[in-house]
C-alpha cells in the first residue's frame, strides 16, 4: 500500500471564469503530509527501507522534510532533516510532529544539504528532495490518476523549484502518450534558477534567493530538469511574490484551501494566463500545496513585498 493518497481532480469554475479557460486542479495540497512531495518520496523511502536502510537523512526548504518525516513515521524509521534558516519555525514544527529530529544549518538549502550527507551512515539512506529516479516515477502517478479519470489535458501549469515535480510530471506524461502536452514551468522572480538556466542554455547558479517562496529555493536546477527544457514542451514563465501571494489568498476564498507561496505562483499564472497559455483550452493546474505558511504569515508577507 503506498504511502500517498490518489487525490481529488476537480474542475475550478472560479479559476475557468477568471482565466476564460477550462481549469481542472489536482489537489496534491490535500496529501497526508501536505504536499506532492509525499508521491515520490513515499515511493523512495519504501524503497530503501525494503533494502534495509535503518534511517532516512534528507535535507529540505520544509515540504520535502516534511513528507520524508511522515513517511519514516510510517514505516518506523527514524528521520533526520537539515533545513536552512530560511525555513519557516512552522514547517519546522511539522516536521517535529512526525516524530524527525531538525537541525538548521546555513542560509539556503545547497548549505543544508552539504551538511545533510556528511551525517550518512552504512544504514543510512540519503532522500533527496528532488534529483532523484525515484522521486521522479512517484511524482508521475499524479499524471497516471489524471489519464485513470478519462481528463486529457492541453496543457499543464506547475510550480518549479529544484525540478522534482517538473521532471515527475514529464515523465507521467511520457508514459501516457501524452509527450506533446506543453508544461508551463512558474517560478517567482528572486529563485528562477529554470528560468535562468532556459536564458542561458545551460544550468547557473544563483547568486541568492531572494523569494518568500522559499519552497522554490534551489539555486541551481537540476539537470533532469533542465534537460526538459531543451525539448521544446516547456515553457517558462516568472511571477512576482505579490502575484504569488494574492494567488494564495483568492485561492483560499475560492476553494477553502491554503497554500504556500510556491504553489501561488502557479496558480497565479492560471488567474492570469500569459499570451502563450491561453492558447490552450483545456488547461490542468497541478496545486502542489505546501503547508509551511499560515494565512498570518501570508498577509504579513502582502504588506512586505510590493
Amino acid at each position: 500500500m503506498s504511502l500517498h493518497l490518489n487525490t481529488p481532480l476537480l474542475a475550478s469554475r472560479p479559476l475557468s471564469l477568471a482565466s476564460g479557460q477550462e481549469v481542472w486542479l489536482k489537489l496534491e495540497a490535500l496529501q497526508p503530509a501536505g504536499s506532492f512531495k509525499l508521491r515520490g518520496i513515499g515511493l523512495a523511502c519504501e524503497h530503501h527501507a525494503r533494502q534495509g536502510k535503518r534511517r532516512f537523512i534528507s535535507s529540505s526548504g520544509g515540504n520535502a522534510g516534511i513528507a520524508v518525516a511522515y513517511a519514516g513515521r510510517c514505516l518506523g524509521l527514524p528521520v533526520t532533516v537539515v533545513v536552512p534558516e530560511s525555513t519557516t519555525e512552522r514547517a519546522r514544527q511539522l516536521i517535529r510532529q512526525e516524530q524527525a529530529e531538525v537541525i538548521v544549518h546555513g542560509k539556503v538549502w545547497q548549505e543544508a544539504n552539504e551538511l545533510a550527507l556528511s551525517l550518512l551512515g552504512e544504514d543510512d539512506a540519503f532522500i533527496h528532495p528532488f534529483d532523484d529516479p525515484l522521486l521522479w516515477e512517484g511524482h508521475a502517478s499524479l499524471v497516471d490518476e489524471v489519464a485513470a479519470a478519462g481528463f486529457t489535458p492541453d496543457a499543464v501549469v506547475l510550480a518549479v523549484g529544484g525540478g522534482g515535480l517538473l521532471s515527475g510530471v514529464c515523465e507521467g506524461l511520457r508514459r501516457n502518450g501524452w509527450e506533446d502536452v506543453p508544461v508551463f514551468a512558474v517560478e517567482t522572480a528572486g529563485a528562477a534558477s529554470l528560468a535562468a538556466a532556459m536564458a542561458k542554455g545551460e544550468r547557473v547558479v544563483l547568486d541568492s534567493i531572494d523569494s518568500v517562496a522559499t519552497s522554490l529555493g534551489a539555486k541551481q536546477v537540476s539537470e533532469q530538469a533542465f534537460m526538459l527544457s531543451q525539448r521544446g514542451k516547456v515553457f517558462s514563465h516568472v511571477v512576482s511574490d505579490a502575484e504569488a501571494l494574492d494567488a494564495c489568498e483568492r485561492f483560499l476564498s475560492d476553494h477553502r484551501l491554503l497554500v504556500e507561496p510556491a504553489c501561488g505562483a502557479a496558480l497565479a499564472l492560471a488567474y492570469a494566463p500569459s499570451a502563450e497559455l491561453r492558447r490552450y483550452e483545456r488547461v490542468l493546474v497541478v496545486v502542489c500545496g505546501g503547508v509551511t505558511a499560515t494565512i498570518e504569515q501570508i498577509r504579513e508577507w502582502r504588506k512586505a513585498v510590493k
